[in-house]
């Protein structure tokens, strides 16, 4: 009877490694938490929160010159049970703060924020009683956005580091103990 002889390769030359993923035929070995950070990083669904004139710049990134489904977001979800990022455009009055707290609790975890526009960010021109100076007051904000109003470049550079943040994750978000560090985006 001839004997059987199998080889076991654990990593050489010829096997493909990205990342901490080694692929080897149809077997890919690697961390859950990184496969699961890659595919959450590149389809970030986000909602549509426009509230002043940031909101048109916002639209335009879904146009063909900016085109921001090439990294994974061309779906604008109306409601927030299917949206993982909140992009809040423009000046957030404090009739309104309720409203957007409630529909960021209202979507599920993981979930992150954008502050687009210096009226988000800081309240702009708006010094004011009835204008909630920076949505960091309401909601915890990941990526800010500066600019009156920030170009659709600009917001696709937010999503492009909010992509990172989402990847450099160590450990799942569900069990999140400490609070969220908070990166401003310089354009």
């Amino acid at each position: 009877m001839p004997k059987r002889i199998q080889e076991i390769v654990a990593h050489d030359s010829m096997t493909p490694k990205i990342g901490d993923v080694e692929k080897a035929g149809s077997v890919i070995v690697g961390n859950l938490n990184y496969l699961l950070n890659q595919a959450r990083a590149n389809a970030l669904w986000p909602l549509t929160f426009g509230l002043a004139c940031c909101a048109i710049e916002m639209m335009s990134t879904v146009a063909s010159r900016f085109d921001i489904a090439r990294f994974g977001s061309e779906a604008f979800r109306a409601t927030p049970r299917q949206a993982d990022v909140m992009i809040v455009a423009g000046r957030v009055s404090k009739k309104m703060a309720p409203v957007l707290r409630q529909i960021y609790d209202q979507m599920a975890e993981p979930k992150w924020v954008i502050s687009m526009g210096a009226c988000a960010s800081s309240g702009g021109v708006y010094n004011n009683y009835a204008i909630v100076q920076g949505v960091d007051q309401v909601v915890p904000v990941d990526v800010y956005v500066p600019g009156c109003p920030p170009s659709p470049d600009a917001l696709l550079y937010g999503l492009l580091k909010l992509q990172d943040k989402v990847k450099r994750l160590r450990h799942n978000k569900l069990i999140e103990l400490k609070p969220r560090e908070q990166e401003r985006v310089n354009v």
